[in-house]
């Protein structure tokens, strides 16, 4: 199956499990990998055969802008959800979900989820 990467998707949005995230906000970097039959578009040239993947880049960073959930989890599900329910050519999504900046003491790393959604499901 063939595959399109969306990377580094940057949005600023107000998911977390503290009150300040939800109050403040933070950025975070979404990933994509959507799984479609992109033989047509190989063959045509056309976008109308292919995924127009601004509309899920929109789609994405309205999700994450409009979103307050208390877990990444539910965020990262949030997103794969309705990639598969909204682009009908997507047969598995992959999103890996990363948090830059997160507030624990002592920790300077990322944390990122990654969950991966079939059409079957």
């Amino acid at each position: 199956m063939d595959c399109i990467h969306l990377t580094e998707i940057r949005c600023y949005g107000y998911t977390g499990y503290l009150p300040e995230e939800q109050v403040l906000g933070q950025w975070f970097e979404v990933d994509v990998k959507l799984w479609l039959d992109l033989s047509a578009a190989a063959k045509s040239d056309e976008i109308s055969d292919t995924l127009d993947y601004r509309s899920v880049i929109s789609l994405i960073q309205d999700l994450v802008k409009t979103s307050k959930f208390a877990l990444v989890e539910r965020l990262a599900g949030a997103i794969a959800d309705s990639i598969i329910q909204q682009c009908h050519q997507v047969t598995q999504v992959q999103v890996i979900l990363t948090k830059p900046a997160a507030p624990i003491p002592d920790f300077g790393g990322k944390i990122s989820i990654e969950l991966t959604r079939s059409r079957a499901e």
